[in-house]
């Protein structure tokens, strides 16, 4: 039987970690390599880097880090040098998305060292996009980030940073995934998106119990008890975060002997 995975996820704008809320205010929390080597330390299962970065703001718009090979007007080969130094620094398997929109730009993450790549807005534009990176790559290195918003009564898969409304339902659009080659399913509540109030349970569980690829739970978690929560209501394979870990002393470790003091499967 498989373990379950305890993910942190780290938000990259600009070139600068950041706390996310909402997929809208974005608090800067410095440099985002302090906290892999944090992560290290603490024999985490799994990182996960998503760039949030808006590239269709003009230059003046946006306001770059001048460190780590980052600078004023960076393109997809700026944030690749910010990748490619935390990769370096990386001892724990590595997801990295953001603004991947061809079969070159994907090849360029794994070549920098990510094990896995995160897809989202332009699977959504091209579908096809799924099957042709996992044909090349391989499934199970292919994650699809689903991020869901509730819009009059209805789960609804937004694109864009999550301001973009595709109109699809999500458990279809999963359902579409897994059968266009996608390995696992990153679905993240931008309604609970740095809420503390815990995942959307209901959602997670409507989905993760209509497919058989992984599911990675992601929005909400203010609680060590909302990863359980994720696992044993919701029935995902793996439970991610971001704020909880960078503001609590020793998350990780913490959260980790958590679940297994609750019995849980993992590592």
């Amino acid at each position: 039987m498989l373990k379950n995975r305890l993910i942190p996820v780290l938000f990259l704008k600009n070139g600068f970690l950041v706390r996310s809320r909402g997929f809208d205010l974005h608090q800067s929390l410095g440099n985002p390599v302090t906290q892999v080597e944090r992560y290290n330390d603490w024999d985490v299962d799994e990182l996960i880097y998503i760039d949030i970065t808006d590239y269709s703001l003009n230059d003046e718009e946006v306001q770059l880090r001048s460190d780590l090979g980052s600078n004023k007007g960076m393109q997809t080969s700026d944030i690749n040098k910010i990748f490619n130094f935390v990769s370096s620094k990386c001892f724990m398997p590595l997801t990295f998305g953001g603004g991947i929109k061809n079969i070159e730009q994907a090849r360029e993450k794994f070549e920098l060292g990510a094990d896995k790549i995160i897809i989202n807005s332009q699977a959504l534009k091209e579908p096809s996009f799924i099957t042709k990176l996992a044909n090349i790559f391989g499934s199970q290195a292919i994650v699809v980030s689903v991020d869901v918003k509730i819009s009059e009564d209805k789960y609804l898969v937004y694109s864009d940073l999550g301001s973009k409304n595709s109109n699809k339902d999500p458990l279809s659009w999963c359902r579409e995934v897994e059968d266009l080659g996608g390995g696992e399913i990153f679905l993240n509540s931008i309604d609970r998106d740095g809420s503390a109030q815990g995942y959307d349970i209901k959602l997670i569980a409507s989905i993760s119990s209509q497919i058989k690829i992984p599911l990675i739970a992601c929005g909400g978690v203010g609680d060590f008890k909302h990863f359980s929560e994720g696992i044993n209501e919701g029935g995902a394979a793996a439970v991610a975060a971001g704020n909880i870990f960078n503001f609590k002393e020793l998350a990780y470790p913490l959260a980790k002997k958590f679940l297994l003091d609750k019995g849980l499967n993992f590592r």
